[in-house]
């Protein structure tokens, strides 16, 4: 049977942030990102959209919810994708809960990025967390939508396994007091020769302009990647900052 003007319609509106909060759902795609939302969190796809030949290969290797599982051609597809390449298959997804407790914050490093604008910076964010095993990813409410198509795309999975959590820094300070927040900035302490913790929240900074104000006047770690003396960048990659930074604190473990 042939998806409906009203099924594309809502499928196309998660592309927007209002909408995916409305619904508290939003899209995956892709085969690799399917498979592993399927074997390791099934109960949360609300929805499965997919290529025939897709559903028959996966029903054989996946405990699919039938149920929830629709047949679409290659011209349905590309009504629903936000791809430009549609990739076989598309799964409405339901949130996760959004809350971090004092306990679990304090038993290791949590990354904290402060108005992140680009969605494939946020993305690529979580995957460096997710390779370095840093649990929680926080986020102030000036960053993008963790949900944004871009950014679950360019996280290769990692929004399955990485907590993200949208709250204010000071909001995370008075939760677990005393806790080490490191911030990344231009003029902070060599991290390669600072004396870094096993636990505490790394802040991260928006790609045009750094930390902000507010978040700065909570800092108690100052650290900085310093540059090369003959190096004409003014500024690294918030995302390739935040992976030299992880991987420096996973070096001293």
């Amino acid at each position: 049977m042939a998806i409906s003007k009203s099924t594309i319609k809502y499928l196309r509106s998660l592309s927007l942030k209002k909408f995916r909060q409305k619904y508290n759902n939003f899209i995956v795609e892709g085969d690799k990102m399917a498979r592993e939302l399927l074997t390791g969190q099934p109960g949360r796809v609300v929805a499965l959209y997919a290529l025939g030949s897709w559903l028959e290969q996966a029903g054989r290797e996946l405990a699919l919810p039938k149920e929830k599982a629709f047949i679409v051609d290659e011209q349905e597809l590309a009504k629903i994708s936000n791809l430009s390449t549609p990739n076989q298959v598309l799964a409405v997804v339901s949130m996760p809960e959004d809350r971090v407790e004092e306990e679990p914050l304090r038993k290791g490093l949590s990354l904290f990025l402060d108005g992140i604008q680009d969605p494939g910076n946020f993305g690529t964010i979580l995957r460096i967390a997710d390779w370095f095993g840093i649990s929680f990813v926080l986020c102030s409410p000036t960053c993008v939508d963790p949900y944004n198509p871009k950014a679950i795309q360019a996280s290769m999975g990692a929004f399955l396994r990485v907590k993200v959590v949208e709250q204010s820094l000071e909001n995370l300070c008075l939760l677990a007091p005393g806790l080490p927040v490191y911030g990344a900035v231009m003029d902070g302490e060599n991290v390669f020769r600072a004396s870094l913790s096993a636990e505490g929240i790394i802040v991260i900074g928006n790609e045009g302009n750094g930390i902000s104000a507010a978040a700065a006047g909570l800092l108690n770690r100052r650290i900085a990647i310093p540059a090369a003396a003959h190096g004409g960048a003014e500024s690294l990659n918030a995302a390739v900052a935040a992976g030299i930074i992880c991987a420096v604190f996973r070096n001293r473990m």
